[in-house]
Order: structure tokens, then sequence, then C-alpha cells
């Protein structure tokens, strides 16, 4: 995949390691296999937690992390098995989360920071599968209920173009993303599929809008 124009006007990575300093106890929300965790290993001094929820992730997250002294926790990240106020940071990346849960595991003067998938992701592919999953205004959601928590919170969101050098690469992450399409088929939605391409192949690649939001929170001290 590659950017055809500037990405967000934000650094996910580099604000996780700025609020990481000084933070008794870190936690990432749904790591995947642990690499961007790993990659900010060095910044996060005192202690961290994981959690992975998917049987197919835990396991390789549980081999990269567990060296780094990074403890994994098997658990959903909507409803999570720790004690009030247990972290001055948490961090999510593209996982699901509960306002609730984060004000409660989160300490006073603690911070939140997450980078999500936009309503309008893809658009161009919702043309020809109108049944692609729409997950609502989610961002307006969780910016209310953590203020309603009593959160402080500062929200952005961007979208940009981006090439796939082909139809197969863009239909691989179909499939490891499956939740996009439900019930999505090769074989049935190939005719779907092949005019998708036609719409959005263009001297660059296949083309299509990425959106992503950042919601950044704080709890008062």
């Amino acid at each position: 995949m590659r950017a055809l124009e500037p990405g967000p006007p934000w650094d996910y990575e580099m604000l996780a390691k700025q609020y990481a300093d000084g933070r008794r106890a870190t936690l990432d929300l749904g790591t995947g296999g642990g690499e961007l965790l790993a990659s900010l290993r060095p910044p996060l001094d005192g202690g961290v937690v994981a959690t992975e929820e998917w049987v197919v992730n835990a396991p390789v997250a549980f081999r990269r992390l567990s060296p780094l002294g990074i403890h994994l926790v098997r658990s959903r990240s909507t409803r999570l098995p720790f004690r009030d106020s247990s972290f001055g940071l948490i961090i999510d990346r593209h996982e699901e989360f509960d306002p609730g849960e984060i004000d409660r595991v989160l300490s006073p003067g603690g911070r939140f920071l997450t980078q999500q998938v936009g309503r309008h992701n893809w658009g161009e592919l919702r043309r020809r599968f109108p049944r692609m999953t729409d997950w609502g205004d989610q961002r307006s959601g969780y910016v209310h209920a953590l203020r309603d928590c009593g959160l402080e919170v500062e929200s952005r969101e961007h979208d940009a173009r981006v090439a796939y050098p082909s139809l197969g690469e863009f239909v691989f992450m179909l499939c490891v993303a499956p939740w996009e399409i439900p019930d999505f088929d090769m074989e049935r939605d190939l005719d779907a599929l092949l005019a998708f391409e036609l719409d959005c192949t263009t001297s660059d690649g296949l083309v299509v809008t990425e959106c992503r939001y950042l919601i950044d929170a704080r709890k008062p001290p």
C-alpha cells in the first residue's frame, strides 16, 4: 500500500511514547501480534500489560512480548479484568473499547489515547458492496460517552487516498478483516470485485480512501 496524500496530522506512536513518560503502568488494548507495542517498549519504563482476545493473535503476541517483560492477558477489550485506577496510560490502535471501562481502570490524571478506523473508510468499496458493515458514527458516540464520564477529550479525523498495487492485495485485506463485508465469498462476490477494480484502478494502482480518527482523553487528577 502506498500513500498518495499526506497521512493524519498526528503521530499515534510518537504521542504514545510522549504520554508514557513517567507513567507507573501502561495498558495496550487489543495488541494484535504485539508488533506496535514491542516497538514502543523502550520508552514505556513502568509496568506494561497488553490484552488480546483473538486465539490466533494471542500466542504470537505472547512470544513477542514476554521477553520484553510485557504481560499478556487474554480478555475482551470491553470487559477488562483489572482493578479500578490501575493504569496511568491506556493506548488503543483500532480496537473497540467501552468508555465506562476506560474511565474505571484509568487512574486520576491518566491518559487514554486511541486511533480508530472512521465510518467513511473505503467508501469506494461500499458502492459495490452495500452490505458492507456500517458501524455508525462511533467517533461521536465515544467522545460523548468519555465526556459523560468526566474525561477531557480532544478528537480529530482525517481522510487520505492510498493505492494498493492490485486487487489481490486489497482482497487479502478483506480476508484478514472479515467483519468489513459479512459473508464475503470470492466466488460469489467476483463480479462486484471486478466492478470495484474497474471503478478504482488508476495509473497509481487500486485507489481507495482511508479514514482515521484520533481520540485523546485525560482524566482529571
